[in-house]
């Protein structure tokens, strides 16, 4: 089946893109309101997108008044913001964080959560997060009803039991987001497979041909 975007509704076509692109991992980002409010909100419009330098990208759309999110108005404001990741064992917690809470209402303490400070901005992390970055932000894009942010990580913090040699990261299970309106993943059933180099593709090649 074809289906040309151009002939459907933006909500339908948000579907589509959620549904398709998938699993997304969840940025649960923390930001710092013109009060020192602690924002707290997910989103999966989210992504690594250089290591060098390490930056990470997150999309955040407008409200339904066509005005920014808190998110959004805190990042610009402060120029800088916090990503934890969501484990299995604070999905509720942010799930409770998407609601639409005022301002000067923290989804922190309304979701039984704490904070634990940044070392490198002022902006704090989620302290039951298993892995957080805190980001400066390096600019920002309007991309149509969204803002695009990226933002450089100058400091991770991750639970020491997930540290091993070479700071290989072992057993690490974040949540990821498979669709609209509310469909996650697991991401403990994983597979290992080494990458082939273009030589032993042909290695392997020669020999089907013997």
């Amino acid at each position: 089946m074809q289906i040309d975007p151009s002939q459907h509704s933006k909500a339908e076509g948000y579907k589509l893109l959620t549904n398709i692109v998938v699993p997304r991992p969840i940025a649960w980002v923390t930001s710092l309101g013109p009060d020192d409010t602690v924002n707290l909100a997910p989103f999966s419009f989210f992504n690594a997108v250089s290591s060098n330098p390490l930056y990470v990208m997150v999309s955040v759309a407008r409200n339904e008044a066509g005005e920014l999110k808190d998110t959004a108005r805190n990042i610009l404001a402060e120029r800088e913001f916090v990503v934890n990741m969501v484990t299995e064992e604070v999905f509720d917690a942010m799930n409770i964080s998407a609601a639409d809470f005022p301002p000067d209402k923290s989804e922190v303490d309304a979701a039984g959560l704490a904070v634990a400070p940044s070392v490198k901005i002022r902006t704090p992390r989620v302290a039951e997060a298993q892995a957080s970055l805190e980001c400066r932000l390096h600019s920002e894009q309007r991309l149509g009803s969204y803002t695009m942010f990226i933002g450089e990580v100058v400091m991770f913090h991750v639970a020491d039991h997930l540290v091993g040699q070479r700071l290989h990261i072992d057993g690490f299970s974040p949540i990821g987001r498979m669709g609209s309106p509310s469909v996650y993943c697991r991401t403990t059933d994983r597979f290992d497979i080494a990458r082939v180099t273009y030589a032993q593709w042909q290695a392997t090649l020669r020999k089907k041909e013997r």
